[in-house]
């Protein structure tokens, strides 16, 4: 006999596939008693009550009002996840060692393999070590005249907008534009995909995969590889993942036939700067051991898509933001106008010279994290600052959103105050309170290349044109992989006064 809510059940014992989900329903509950939560319905969880009309972040932060700290959220009637949305318990969980979810991260891994993103244990900390020296400052340097140049390009194409003073979505030429650059910074590639006519297959095809992985994660039976697999949802999973991974495997063919020509020990930095690809390909552990071709092409895949399409969605409510806040935004223009002093390119120098203009970056930051969630899974009981405890085997859901628009941690938190960033602002509050690169070991390793290209984009930007809201079309958030607008991102843009 089993219990769903105040159903009542008669299961037969020899089902052993339905016996393990009731056992895991049952942990689960145990586990979570001590956190109140929303009510959730026996069969769907809390699933009827994500409705994707633009409100489910808002729902999310209203809960974290009600429930502070932690909340429970089922999806189905077997799989839940204790949200959390409060710094200190963040930290708890962010600075232990416990790996990613395998139950929602097992959806991408066939997008975009066991790379760092997704990996665990020995395997991502020597994926990690092997990895940081493209991340060094000596490498990032020349990356600054590249984000300029498709910064650059992706301005001259709004010439026509400023003209004709029309509306147009931003984040389909933001994520042109960050394709460039990572194409062009981290695999010396220029693709010209800014350029050519009609709709990037890429990123069509990245748009397919984060829609289709939220999708199989919402729908239980979808949990399933088989069902997904037989599923016309699946199908589409398997040819958007056929382009993606072309894509990648075309720009590692090429780049080892350059290899290849470049004979001589100092043919890479005689001939180009050495990127992220070169490194990758030449990386080698204290066992003289490289990545794998599996290996390579998972990391390749995984840069590729967070280092393009969470930098969209920042950058396009960053200019979102600007063009909303009038005044900020002309403070911004002033500072930067001091700072090149009549240059028309951003140089490496010049990225500690815009305090300001960083501040509004990191409140946009705030209010729209690229990367509005993250999930673990606890391999052991883990107690956090209250005393209350999650027992192994639990699923842990850090909202990013519902932090950054939490009320006891931040003051007024729906508006929009760059000054919170403020270094004697910063220093009153819990370093977990902003955590849009994530927090502790596993932090992303590319936040220093995002926040300059954000920084760099930003000013060439409010350099050229003035940003203009459209009020007739609001942002409607929507919470995928990265977070987007349902309706996409409207502004309008006019020639900038430079006098």
């Amino acid at each position: 006999m089993t219990y769903f809510g105040n159903k009542c059940f008669l299961i037969p014992d020899y089902c052993p596939f339905l016996a393990a989900l009731l056992a895991q329903r049952r942990r689960a509950l145990r586990s979570v008693e001590s956190f109140p939560g929303p009510r959730a319905h026996w069969l769907f969880g809390n699933v009827r009550e994500i409705k994707r009309d633009g409100t489910d972040l808002d729902r999310v932060v209203k809960w974290g009002e009600q429930h502070p700290y932690a909340f429970p959220l089922w999806f189905g009637p077997f799989v839940c996840y204790l949200n959390i949305h409060h710094p200190d318990y963040v930290k708890t969980v962010w600075t232990s060692s416990e790996p990613k979810d395998r139950l929602a991260y097992s959806f991408i891994e066939a997008w975009i393999g066991d790379g760092l993103l997704v990996s665990k244990g020995q395997k991502w900390f020597r994926h990690r070590r092997l990895l940081t020296p493209g991340f060094h400052y000596e490498v990032l340097k020349p990356y600054v005249n590249l984000v300029s140049a498709s910064t650059t390009t992706m301005l001259d194409k709004w010439e026509r907008y400023a003209k004709s003073n029309e509306s147009f979505e931003l984040f389909e030429h933001v994520s042109l534009m960050t394709l460039d650059s990572i194409l062009k910074c981290a695999f010396s590639d220029d693709s010209r995909c800014q350029t050519e006519s009609g709709t990037n297959a890429y990123i069509k095809a990245v748009y397919e995969l984060s829609y289709l992985v939220n999708l199989r994660f919402r729908t239980f039976p979808y949990h399933s590889d088989l069902l997904f697999y037989l599923s016309p949802h699946g199908f589409r999973f398997r040819k958007a993942c056929k382009v993606a991974h072309g894509h990648t495997e075309e720009v590692i063919r090429k780049r080892k036939e350059a290899l290849k020509e470049e004979n001589r020990p100092d043919g890479i930095q005689a001939k180009r700067n050495k990127d992220f690809l070169d490194i990758l390909l030449l990386a080698r552990d204290e066992n003289q051991q490289g990545l794998s071709d599996k290996d390579l092409r998972a990391e390749v895949d995984t840069f590729m898509f967070e280092g393009h399409d969470t930098t969209a969605s920042g950058l396009s409510f960053i200019l979102y933001s600007l063009a909303c806040q009038p005044e900020h935004q002309r403070l911004c223009r002033e500072e930067i106008l001091r700072t090149l002093d009549g240059r028309d390119s951003f140089s490496w120098e010049d990225l500690g010279k815009i305090p300001y203009t960083t501040m509004c970056i990191k409140e946009s930051l705030r209010l729209y994290p690229p990367v509005p969630g993250a999930s673990r899974v606890t391999t052991k009981p883990m107690t956090f600052f209250d005393g209350r405890t999650l027992q192994a085997g639990c699923y842990v859901g850090t909202s990013v959103f519902g932090i950054h628009r939490n009320a006891a941690v931040w003051e007024n938190p729906n508006v929009f105050d760059p000054l919170r960033f403020l270094p004697e602002n910063v220093s009153k509050r819990s370093p977990h309170a902003f955590v849009p690169f994530s927090a502790g070991p596993r932090n992303c390793i590319g936040q220093t290349f995002a926040m300059n290209e954000l920084k760099v984009a930003t000013a060439l930007t409010l350099k050229r044109y003035q940003l203009i809201e459209d009020p007739t079309q609001k942002p409607k958030l929507l919470a995928q992989l990265v977070l987007r607008s349902i309706n996409g991102i409207h502004i309008r843009v006019k020639a900038a006064d430079v006098q």
